[in-house]
């Protein structure tokens, strides 16, 4: 039995998997997305590196979303964040890659010999604090009733 994403990551460190309480609607909506540098190049070392941690937590502090754990890795970037309603995943990806890229290129003159910073390719994955295995007894639970 595959135990629930919360539970997992409770292991490695605290993460607020509690119920977001708005205004006629209740969420908990986040997302593991990687992207990486234009042909996997490792340029995200050092200054460089830490400038990305910071750019990401601005563009996420702006829109309003929690960054509750960020790895960035010489060729690749792992981010897991905490986002609402009204914001899709492939916006929070598009808006943070397009910020980064804009900034980093202009502070670092060495990513000008890359044709643009990052792929156009990224992966997305939901994580919730209720597995599949839970949401599916649940819904045997309510068709036999």
């Amino acid at each position: 039995m595959a135990l629930p994403l919360a539970l997992c990551l409770s292991r490695f460190y605290t993460v607020n998997m509690d119920y977001q309480h708005e205004q006629h609607i209740v969420h908990l909506i986040v997302y593991h997305i990687i992207w990486c540098p234009k042909r996997r190049r490792k340029v995200l070392l050092g200054d460089l590196a830490n400038r990305l941690e910071q750019i990401i937590h601005e563009v996420a502090k702006e829109h309003t979303w929690e960054v509750i754990r960020l790895a960035v890795q010489p060729d690749h970037v792992h981010l897991f964040i905490r986002s609402n309603p009204y914001s899709m995943p492939t916006d929070i990806a598009r808006t943070i890659k397009g910020r980064s890229s804009h900034v980093l290129r202009e502070e670092f003159p060495t990513l000008h010999k890359l044709p643009s910073l990052w792929t156009r390719s990224t992966f997305y994955s939901t994580a919730s604090k209720v597995s599949a295995e839970t949401i599916q007894k649940y819904i045997e639970r309510q068709s036999k009733t």
